[in-house]
């Protein structure tokens, strides 16, 4: 059977859908093709649902003949990235990436120099995975140069053409390969491509830290990324994006326990000590350009000693209390994974406290320290703090005259004493 004589995404709604068929319509007005291309081809081959996907499109057309089709069509355009021949239509809520065919110049491991072509294959040819090189026309005709929709049906993850060629042209695609891997792999690994991802596995150096980021966000995303890490052990890659030994063991347990842990906190099952080192946590967050949100979560998953699972319902809810529910759960879940922990102890106890918990509040203010009398400044931070610390040891009963009286004790200790003490 001929190249594009398939037709297996003839129905695919995405396909027929009004935006996409306007936007059709509009690059193909001067009778040159346009098909869709990349990752919503091989997503809609698995079944998937693109609803609010952003789709890729490729054409012969040049980017400023692109932007005057779409301009014709009354369709908005972004010259995203026109040096590299990008254009954006918005239509609706839905987004287009419109790339003219390309063919590489030269590369550098990093970025290329890219001519434009008008040759599909020429443009696939310079992709990086057969199950990301394969293309659909409007019909839903399928093009498939290099063999993905095998691969894709397989589970096999492998280079179009030279795998060592295909990295040199940029080491980012080592990343790649292990996160298609993990998402849409299955065991054995291809072994050419193993290879030369651990060939050229030194060169992931080159990397900037939010390219690193995104390729392991997403990896660590999948439904079971250790078999992935796993070979990126072997191969020499991980210890290029996470150094040190890392614990997989515990991040097993914490998918067979909680596998809806996003990626972060997956990564500090890794990442916490032992077996990992203990600044191996900030180097990742450094390496990886972390936003100062994600890096301060990684370091409390990291640092923050875990709550006994077998812990009492006042112990709970005072850590309840010290670390807001999403902290503590996020905690309990890596106490059940933790490899030195009790296997037969469960989250189950721990879980539950904490879907009841309802964030107390202590019913005084300083507005009733400096009523009281104590000049307003650091002192009083001091007395709120110990009458706190009195009312949590309560587990939260006292109300506020009680800690009204409590309050007056504290204020009146403060006439002889050099620390506020709260009573026994």
């Amino acid at each position: 059977m001929s190249e594009g004589e398939e037709r297996p995404l003839a129905d695919a709604a995405w396909l027929h859908a009004p935006a996409s068929r306007r936007l059709l319509e509009a690059l193909t007005a001067r009778g040159r093709p346009a098909r869709f291309v990349g990752g919503c081809v091989r997503d809609a081959l698995l079944g998937r649902d693109l609803v609010g996907q952003e789709l890729d499109l490729a054409t012969p057309e040049v980017p400023d003949e692109v932007q005057r089709l779409l301009k014709d069509a009354g369709i908005r355009a972004i010259p995203t990235g026109i040096e590299h021949g990008t254009v954006t239509a918005i239509i609706g809520k839905r987004r287009f990436e419109i790339t003219t065919l390309r063919r590489d110049v030269a590369t550098d491991g990093r970025r290329a120099t890219v001519a434009f072509t008008d040759d599909f294959r020429e443009d696939a040819a310079r992709r990086d995975l057969t199950i990301n090189a394969m293309s659909c026309d409007g019909e839903g005709r399928l093009f498939d140069y290099f063999g993905g929709r095998a691969d894709l049906a397989a589970g096999r993850i492998r280079f179009v053409g030279d795998a060592a060629i295909r990295i040199a042209e940029d080491y980012l695609r080592i990343l790649r390969f292990f996160r298609f891997l993990a998402h849409h792999g299955r065991e054995p690994a291809d072994p050419v491509a193993l290879r030369a991802c651990a060939a050229a596995a030194g060169q992931i150096e080159r990397l900037s830290g939010e390219r690193i980021r995104m390729e392991m966000q997403t990896l660590l995303e999948a439904e079971n990324p250790l078999p992935a890490l796993h070979l990126m052990d072997q191969a020499g890659v991980l210890e290029q994006v996470a150094p040190g030994p890392v614990a997989f063991e515990r991040l097993a347990r914490l998918l067979g326990q909680a596998p809806e842990a996003d990626a972060l906190l997956r990564l500090s099952a890794l990442l916490r000590p032992p077996p990992a080192e203990s600044r191996a946590a900030g180097r990742v967050a450094e390496r990886w350009r972390l936003s100062n949100e994600q890096r301060d979560r990684l370091m409390q998953l990291v640092e923050t000693p875990l709550p006994p699972l077998a812990a009492a319902p006042s112990e709970r809810r005072r850590a309840l209390h010290r670390l807001g529910k999403n902290l503590y759960l996020d905690l309990v879940r890596l106490a059940a994974a933790d490899v030195a922990g009790d296997p037969g102890t469960g989250p189950t106890a721990a879980v539950a406290e904490a879907n009841r918990w309802i964030p107390r509040r202590l019913p005084v203010t300083g507005d009733d320290v400096t009523g009281l009398g104590l000049t307003p400044g650091p002192r009083v931070g001091e007395v709120l703090r110990a009458l706190e610390a009195w009312w949590v040891d309560r587990d939260f009963r006292p109300g506020r005259e009680a800690c009204l009286a409590e309050l007056k004790r504290l204020v009146a200790q403060e006439g002889g004493a050099s620390a506020v003490v709260p009573s026994g």
